[in-house]
């Protein structure tokens, strides 16, 4: 039997909160890891890093870095892989990009495995990771559009502070240790760094991530619209998202509202097609009190669905909960998942 093949793997950003979890999860994955390349800003180069039980010093990242890479997993913003994705591409690497950079751009798959792992083999070096927020619903909503047809859907997200990195979550943990200690709250990053006002997390709730966009929406809402309709080959189909952050850690919850083509469908046939669906968790029983929650999904991989239920106005509504880890399925989990699809199918 011949031996497995192996691949030079780079992580950049592998510092990061996502960049922590694909180590993590290509070690778990026991993915077949020739070279590994630790890459990250000129800050943290010369620190150290444990993969599969070895050492690993960091480097800066410079496009010289990917010589001889086979597979180069990115999430350390958008501005980096704008600037170093086409450089690895040069040196023959295929890129799955974790940010926003490249994933509305013309020709580049965007992809969530469960969903359309056929666009993977159009690639023509980079592949996008989807948002966080869109992967899980995505992940979820396929099965219900692939037998029933989809022409509504309505999310109303409750997005935890991982999603807004490290930082985020520190400044939880000091605003919440103040608000107990009746001091007051200092804010400094949400709930965007770069934008005008800043807002605590503790204890509150803020109705906006990413900037406001012309029309209201914001970015991550635009991103949750535009990557939904365009991973489901739907341009077509009507979304409209409100993206809320939340005080807690770790997963995404969201509730999601769609209206299906087909007349006289019932939950049960909902709940059986979750039941049967690549990646999906059901957990539904209002009797049991039976629902996932942020914490139940925190440190999986799969995407949890409950509280589905029909519309009391329209026929073809319907309302499910889905719940998600953020930094696996949302994003590393999601990237391995490419990278395991490419290596199989031999689409590299």
């Amino acid at each position: 039997m011949s031996e497995t093949k192996k691949y030079n793997v780079a992580v950049v950003g592998a510092t990061g909160a996502v960049g922590q979890k694909m180590l993590e999860t290509l070690e778990d994955r026991k993915f077949p890891v020739e070279n590994l390349k630790l890459l990250s800003s000129s800050r943290s180069a010369g620190s150290k890093m444990v993969f599969n039980g070895e050492e690993y010093t960091l480097e800066e990242a410079t496009p010289e870095s990917f010589k001889g890479v086979d597979i180069a997993l990115f999430s350390a913003g958008g501005s980096v892989s704008k600037k170093l994705a086409p450089e690895a591409v040069k040196h023959g690497a295929v890129v799955i990009d974790n940010t926003s950079a490249f994933r509305m751009a013309e020709g580049v798959p965007l992809v969530v495995p469960e969903v359309n792992e056929a666009d993977i083999k159009e690639h023509k070096g980079i592949i996008a990771n989807p948002n966080c927020s869109t992967i899980q619903m995505v992940a979820a909503l396929e099965p219900v559009r692939k037998a029933y047809g989809m022409n509504r859907v309505i999310v109303s997200t409750y997005q935890a502070v991982s999603g807004a990195g490290n930082e985020a979550a520190d400044e939880l943990r000091e605003q919440s240790q103040s608000f107990l200690n009746g001091e007051e709250l200092e804010a400094n990053l949400l709930p965007v760094k770069g934008d005008k006002k800043h807002y605590p997390i503790a204890f509150n709730a803020l109705p906006q991530i990413d900037v406001f966009q012309d029309n209201g929406y914001t970015f991550e809402e635009m991103k949750m619209i535009n990557e939904t309709k365009k991973i489901m080959h739907a341009p077509d189909l009507s979304v409209a998202a409100t993206c809320v952050r939340l005080p807690f850690f770790t997963s995404h919850a969201e509730s999601v509202y769609i209206e299906v083509e087909k007349e006289g469908v019932t939950v049960e046939e909902v709940k059986q097609l979750m039941n049967e669906a690549p990646g999906i968790v059901l957990e539904d029983d209002p009797s049991t009190q039976t629902y996932p929650t942020p914490l139940s999904a925190a440190e999986k991989r799969d995407v949890f669905v409950g509280r589905i239920r029909k519309d009391l106005d329209d026929e073809k509504g319907f309302h499910l909960w889905v719940v998600s880890d953020n930094l696996l399925k949302g994003a590393a989990w999601n990237s391995v998942q490419i990278a395991e699809r490419l290596v199989a199918n031999k689409w590299l």
